[in-house]
């Protein structure tokens, strides 16, 4: 069950002008978590902003002996919530509520692991690198963003073992071009008897070409979604995506039954404006 803790920030670690990684001492919530799942944060007290924000749960901190103390989020300023995260100083309690949500599940060898990230879409990864580490499975990260300024925190995948795919749209880090572009040639070279599950998190579209690649190369794909969330729990319906289940389409709340979302049961065209 989530908890509604008010959490300490232990740290604030600006990357650049844009993004940050803010620590919080939350124990309980860090223990309960899965790969992939979500917090609700109240980035500021009373009432602006009003409502809280949905942040993906980037790293699991642990004490010396490796007990899960607390969490981490990767945050991009944005709008109100976000640069009051980003201005947020050690020692300010933040109210923060989970873990929300269903998580991703890692495959077991010999399966392989593709996670796809797009600029603060790495941030349900980590958890989900550790996971996938502890199981010996093989894994690679691909990693775009529009320069490398977008790109943070590559260096803890290769530490996993995981093998590192970087591309920015205006060349400056890896290949140049989008994330999908090495991915859809190294799904066309996959020998037909290796299996591979993709991960996928960033901007829709990219998602959703992610979902394509997998299914015209016959690997299953998961994908972790950002609606615009107002509770994480359900109540307010504001996180609603379609998806197909038998006997036809369905509306489903992505606090509840997301974020993560197997890619082939998802309404895509009713995702093309969101992120």
């Amino acid at each position: 069950m989530p908890v509604d803790i008010p959490a300490e920030v232990l740290s604030n670690t600006r990357l650049s002008p844009d993004y940050n990684v803010v620590a919080l001492d939350a124990p309980d919530v860090a223990r309960a978590a899965a790969p992939g799942q979500f917090v609700m944060i109240k980035t500021a007290p009373g009432l602006d902003p009003l409502l809280r924000r949905p942040f993906s749960i980037f790293e699991i901190l642990r004490d010396a002996s490796g007990e899960a103390r607390g969490l981490s989020l990767l945050n991009k300023r944005v709008g109100v919530g976000t640069s009051l995260l980003y201005d947020a100083r050690p020692g300010d309690r933040l109210d923060c509520l989970g873990p929300l949500g269903r998580p991703f599940v890692p495959v077991d060898p010999p399966a392989q692991a593709w996670m796809v990230a797009g600029g603060v879409g790495l941030a349900p990864f980590v958890t989900l690198a550790e996971a996938l580490a502890a199981r010996g499975t093989e894994m690679t990260l691909f990693y775009g963003g529009r320069s490398a300024h977008d790109l943070y925190h590559a260096e803890f995948f290769e530490a996993l073992g995981a093998r590192l795919v970087l591309t920015t749209e205006d060349g400056s880090r890896g290949e140049r071009g989008r994330v999908t572009g090495p991915l859809a040639r190294e799904l066309a070279a996959l020998p037909a008897d290796t299996a591979a599950t993709l991960y996928a998190c960033g901007p829709t579209p990219m998602m959703r070409a992610v979902a394509d690649l997998g299914t015209a190369h016959g690997h299953p794909s998961f994908v972790s979604l950002e609606p615009v969330m107002g509770c994480g729990m359900g109540g307010c319906y504001s996180c609603v995506v379609r998806v197909t289940r038998p006997g036809g389409t369905h509306l489903v709340r992505s606090c509840i039954e997301g974020p993560v979302f197997d890619s082939s049961t998802l309404i895509w065209d009713a995702l093309q404006g969101g992120h």
